[in-house]
């Protein structure tokens, strides 16, 4: 009975618009799709979400909305996209290489990590840690990142080439360092556990370091990092308040250079190039020199971090099979 055939047809097709419907009102505003495990060179029409937990590996992918890695969770992607912003939870973690997100990065307090390779983002931002017992870590290499760095927590390094469009802000985080990278604004680093090291970069605003008990070193020859070269800043630098010691040279300063209320006193090298000359107490050339011996690279313990966590994901998402996105 064709008649009949053709009203029933009718009515699935009706009861099936009508759960669509009231699932997402919005078109795909509303949905959200959860990955568990790897994906491919797909298209993700909407919002997603990596459970607390659970791992997620994802090659050429591309997300229309927004990213959630929840707590405890892992997302490593490389090669894709998102058009809007990664939100990443207490103990969470984003790895991303060769991958554009069009909208901001933000770690939650107690939030394991972010590293950007060749990646490109909006502004980023670490969560102060507060009560966690995490600490988070920002390592990016060879990435640009369309806007402000603030960071509140952990280690931070901009390395390979990484550029930021606006400012670095730093506050309470162990380590600031900038190697090989360029700050189209100002660059701020404040009360760091074991300081900062800033080589072969490039600043144009004015850079402050204040309060840091580690130690500051902009350029060669400093106790904290090997360097190879100093850096350009383009207006005042300012580096008071500072235990541990403070070393600046081969650098050009397009600017004053202050150095008020550091102990020791701060070694300022001859072959710096100051504009605006010198403000502070400097030590005599040679003083403390005997405390200032090569250090090991910083960011190999850094690194080590970031191949731990990012080998474990993959391997968890490997082992969960295709996401199905």
């Amino acid at each position: 009975m064709p008649g009949r055939t053709v009203a029933k047809l009718a009515t699935v097709t009706a009861v099936i618009a009508a759960s669509v419907l009231a699932v997402a009102p919005t078109a795909h505003a509303d949905l959200v799709t959860h990955c568990i495990g790897t994906g491919g060179a797909v298209t993700v029409p909407n919002d997603l979400l990596v459970p607390a937990g659970e791992s997620c590996a994802l090659t050429g992918t591309t997300i229309t909305g927004n990213v959630t890695v929840a707590a405890g969770a892992n997302l490593v992607v490389t090669g894709g996209r998102v058009s809007g912003e990664v939100r990443v939870a207490a103990d969470g973690y984003l790895d991303a290489t060769e991958t554009t997100v069009d909208g901001q990065v933000v770690l939650a307090a107690g939030g394991y990590g972010v590293y950007l390779s060749n990646a490109r983002t909006g502004a980023v931002t670490v969560r102060p840690k507060g009560s966690a017992t995490i600490d988070s870590f920002l390592f990016a290499e060879a990435a640009t990142i369309g806007g402000n760095v603030t960071v509140g927590a952990g280690e931070v390094r901009l390395d390979g080439g990484t550029q930021v469009t606006r400012n670095v802000s730093s506050t309470g985080t162990y380590y600031t360092d900038v190697h090989d990278s360029f700050v189209d604004g100002t660059l701020s680093v404040l009360n760091s556990a074991t300081g900062s090291v800033v080589c072969g970069s490039a600043v144009r605003g004015r850079a402050t370091f204040a309060g840091n008990l580690g130690g500051v070193q902009l350029g060669p020859n400093g106790a904290l990092d090997s360097c190879a070269s100093g850096g350009y800043w383009g207006a005042d630098v300012s580096v008071t308040t500072t235990t541990g010691g403070v070393t600046v040279d081969d650098n050009i300063i397009n600017g004053q250079l202050t150095v008020t209320g550091n102990n020791p006193a701060a070694q300022v090298a001859a072959n710096n190039r100051i504009r605006g000359g010198v403000t502070g107490d400097q030590a005599a050339p040679g003083a403390n020199r005997a405390a200032r011996m090569a250090a090991a690279d910083r960011d190999d313990a850094g690194d080590q971090r970031a191949e731990v966590r990012r080998t474990s994901a993959v391997q968890e998402a490997t082992a969960a099979g295709d996401a199905r996105l």
